[in-house]
């Protein structure tokens, strides 16, 4: 073999060898995960050089991934779309053409998820849902365009989403927009899953508010910061898509800038004894189904007080630490589960306490999903499973809604 084709066989060899990963068995589309995953470790690498080296911050680089989906939500043959400001907060309104009957329409809030940090609700994925919610359910589909940490730290992602969620629910805004008072609900994937549940629960405290949703969506939801170490996150701990160090990471820069806390984090020794007093919350040795605990052992959470934040216990970042008397007047909900993500094991013991709190729950959970899955609905990232995915929930909303 001449030098050429050595230099080949181990540019080829490399190459495999950095796109390859196990993936288990029960996942559809192994190589196009691979694929789409080793695009968003080498984005994760560069990003990291680039921040060690003083030239870019770590989330500005990842957020490449929400310029390159980016799409200008134009109007089509079923669906009008418009940019408005609801309270200073920047939103899309999708709205049906399809003439309606005289009995107004049903409504859906959407929350983009990216960790706080990334996402859009101009990315290609959640205009097709938006278009998809809105012609099939006759719908008026709201997306919201929240600020973003770490520019923004919390609470203002959530301070944006809530602004923009009261004042649609306005009696003038919802009669402006022919929607149903009685039939909106809020939704939303990943942080926006997050945001939506704090929402839900922050209306049933807000004696300015008095319509009530009908339901809340939560898709793969990320829902508290004080257990980084469930079954799920060390199952999953290096999953595509959703490592373990990524998601810290976004919890770190969602609330602060030092990085301290992400270190403090990863070692799962950041809560404060103040705190301690919540862990029954997040206790998984008491609210996971026996087949999600296998294996592993319940440690009781150790503290470290010069790393905590009292944003730890808040539940408008963590809705799973709210009290069981505020989750009993909660809407119903739909809660979408992946096998393989680190934040499974949020999704199921909300699904727990909701219902141990009388609240109807449909939870859904993919034994071959991984988080994100939804969104992979746009080609060249285009996973059977999305298709699937994206079905079950909107069939459900039109049930429910």
């Amino acid at each position: 073999m001449g030098s050429k084709g050595i230099i080949l066989l181990l540019i080829g060899s490399l190459t495999a060898y950095y796109i390859y990963s196990p993936i288990p068995d029960e996942i559809e589309d192994k190589w196009k995960l691979m694929i789409t995953d080793s695009f968003f470790r080498s984005l994760s690498h560069l990003a990291d050089v680039l921040e060690l080296v003083g030239l870019k911050d770590y989330m500005d680089v990842m957020m490449l991934i929400t310029l390159a989906e980016r799409v200008t939500p134009n109007a089509d043959h079923d669906t009008t779309v418009a940019e408005a400001l609801f309270d200073g907060v920047e939103v899309l309104v999708y709205e049906p053409r399809r003439e309606s009957a005289s009995a107004p329409r049903r409504a859906v809030i959407y929350l983009h998820g990216g960790g706080w940090c990334l996402g859009s609700a101009r990315m290609a994925p959640y205009d097709l849902l938006s278009r998809r919610i809105a012609s099939e359910l006759n719908a008026v589909v709201v997306s919201v365009e929240y600020r973003l940490a770490p520019a923004h730290h919390f609470p203002v992602p959530f301070e944006d989403v809530y602004r923009a969620v009261k004042y649609f629910l306005a009696e003038d805004t919802v009669s402006r927009y022919s929607v149903d008072i009685n039939r909106i609900a809020v939704s939303g994937d990943s942080a926006g899953g997050n945001l939506a549940a704090a929402v839900a629960q922050q209306l049933q405290l807000d004696k300015d508010v008095h319509a009530e949703l009908k339901a809340q969506g939560l898709l793969y939801p990320v829902l508290q910061a004080l257990d980084l170490n469930t079954p799920s996150y060390q199952q999953n701990e290096h999953m595509p898509i959703l490592p373990k160090t990524l998601m810290v990471r976004f919890w770190s820069e969602y609330f602060t800038s030092d990085k301290s806390l992400f270190r403090s984090m990863m070692a799962n020794s950041h809560n404060s004894l103040e705190s301690s007093h919540l862990l029954r919350f997040v206790n998984w040795s008491t609210l996971l189904p026996e087949p999600f605990r296998r294996k592993y052992n319940y440690t009781a959470l150790s503290a470290d007080p010069s790393h905590a934040t009292a944003a730890l216990a808040d539940p408008r970042a963590s809705p799973l630490l709210a009290a069981d008397a505020q989750l009993r007047a909660l809407p119903r909900a739909y809660i979408l589960t992946c096998e393989y993500d680190v934040l499974r094991d949020d999704g199921i013991m909300y699904a727990t306490r909701l219902r141990d709190a009388g609240v109807q729950v449909r939870h859904e959970h993919y034994k071959g999903g991984f988080h994100g899955a939804m969104m992979f609905s746009v080609w060249p990232t285009d996973f059977k499973i999305a298709h699937r995915m994206l079905n079950n929930y909107i069939r459900w909303l039109d049930e429910n809604l």
